[in-house]
């Protein structure tokens, strides 16, 4: 039984930031569908989901194109936890500037003229984006886009002559238009249709300045039921499967409900699928008690050191004084032997685990994040 296809959901259901699967635990051992994920079939319509309740912006995810330029405009989007488009968030920006969401769940700001990052913040999240004084000039002559991504998870296109105007930017998946969350002139955040189907895929982008087309992969990341079935002080076996590559892959599962579920090897696991026509990944888990239970995948990105190493840069600024040597550490064995990544990004996590909220974390998971 593949839990993803049970859980697939109407046109007209919220947007999905990450595949998510949720399930009731009984006593009785029984799995119950809760619901999960949305779509909508246009950029147009996609515009209409935004009507977030206050309940359901109490938190939120924001989304920031991974680069900016200084003086520039960009946009930003936002999330609520209910996955949608959420109008009327404030999100501050330091230096006192802050912006709202309107109608379509994004807004327009101008980068700050100085300084290597910018943080924003709002209803109990934070983000981080990096500042280019301005756009790579001559060299760049193409989009860059992950070789993998997965149909729930948005993801960036960079390049040049594009807008900070999301809407002045248009997005093409096999040649069907999607939509453009986030915006800068050097970078675009855009997410694909929950009914796209796994396997290679065109991306053609229209800028003001430029159209590019470039190749890439869609995947979709499922969980078979556990087997044998949950219950609780049981040990069982859950399944990852990745449709649209034989490729073996590398992804992250994160327990969102550890008081009822439990990874036997640590909340937050990195595995890697097997390829093959039956391309998987398998993790033990272990139900504690009664109750919903949720977890997610993700692939890991395709690791960029030195935007790594320009976040380590800046998580230094903002550690705590016995973390700045180890900042300057990790950066610097990125811009020195950038193939030692997995090291590195373990040592983030194993600092990430005993680290508060706050701007240096912020910082530090953007590092990890890149690796």
């Amino acid at each position: 039984m593949i839990l993803d296809e049970m859980t697939r959901p109407a046109p007209g259901r919220p947007l999905a930031k990450n595949l998510i699967v949720h399930r009731v635990l009984t006593l009785a051992c029984a799995l119950t569908a809760v619901g999960v994920a949305g779509s909508a079939s246009s950029s147009t319509a996609l515009r209409a989901q935004t009507q977030s309740t206050p309940l359901t912006t109490w938190t939120v995810t924001i989304v920031l194109p991974p680069r900016i330029v200084a003086g520039q405009l960009a946009t930003l989007a936002v999330l609520g936890v209910d996955g949608r488009l959420a109008s009327r968030v404030d999100v501050e920006l330091g230096g006192g500037v802050h912006v709202a969401t309107d109608a379509t769940g994004r807004g327009s700001f101008t980068a700050p003229t100085s300084g290597d990052f910018l943080l924003a913040k709002g209803s109990g999240s934070s983000v981080a984006a990096l500042i280019d004084i301005a756009p790579p000039g001559g060299g760049a002559q193409s989009i860059t886009v992950a070789p993998v991504v997965a149909i729930r998870d948005s993801f960036a296109v960079c390049g040049p002559g594009l807008s900070g105007d999301a809407d002045a930017n248009h997005v093409q998946i096999n040649d069907q238009a999607v939509l453009v969350l986030a915006a800068s002139p050097e970078c675009l955040v855009v997410l694909p249709r929950p009914a796209s189907a796994p396997s290679s895929a065109t991306i053609s982008v229209q800028g003001p300045g430029a159209q590019w087309t470039a190749k890439t992969t869609l995947v979709a990341l499922e969980f078979d039921a556990p087997a044998p079935a949950l219950s609780p002080d049981k040990k069982s076996s859950l399944v990852v499967r990745v449709r649209g590559s034989d490729q073996r892959l590398g992804i992250v599962v994160e327990n969102q409900t550890p008081g009822v579920l439990r990874f036997l090897r640590g909340d937050a696991q990195e595995l890697l699928t097997t390829g093959g026509a039956q391309n998987i990944a398998e993790l033990k888990v272990q139900a504690i008690r009664s109750g919903d239970y949720s977890f997610h995948a993700r692939l890991l990105p395709t690791p960029d050191a030195p935007t790594a190493a320009r976040y380590l840069q800046a998580a230094q600024i903002t550690a705590p004084r016995e973390l700045q040597d180890d900042m300057k550490r990790l950066a610097g064995r990125l811009a020195h032997h950038p193939r030692d990544f997995q090291e590195v990004r373990a040592e983030l996590s194993r600092i990430l685990s005993n680290t508060i909220a706050g701007d240096f974390r912020t910082l530090a998971e953007a590092a990890r994040d890149a690796l």
